[in-house]
């Protein structure tokens, strides 16, 4: 684990982390955290929209990843 903000590898702006899932560890409930998508708009690498960041899952719904 660094110190370091994390950033686009393709165009070096930083950018915010996002939960990528859950486990649990000793019996508490632990998150995964990565680097999220990139808003620079000159980046080849920029996420204009993410469909799962705008329209969360509604309550005990599991996608195909969670199972």
């Amino acid at each position: 684990m660094g110190s370091q903000d994390p950033v686009c590898p393709a165009c070096g702006q930083p950018v915010a982390t996002v939960v990528v899932r859950r486990h649990k560890t000793l019996g508490a409930v632990v998150p995964v955290w990565r680097p999220g998508p990139c808003r620079n708009p000159q980046c080849p690498a920029y996420a204009s929209r993410q469909p799962e960041e705008t329209q969360p899952k509604p309550h005990g719904e599991r996608t195909r990843r969670d199972r």
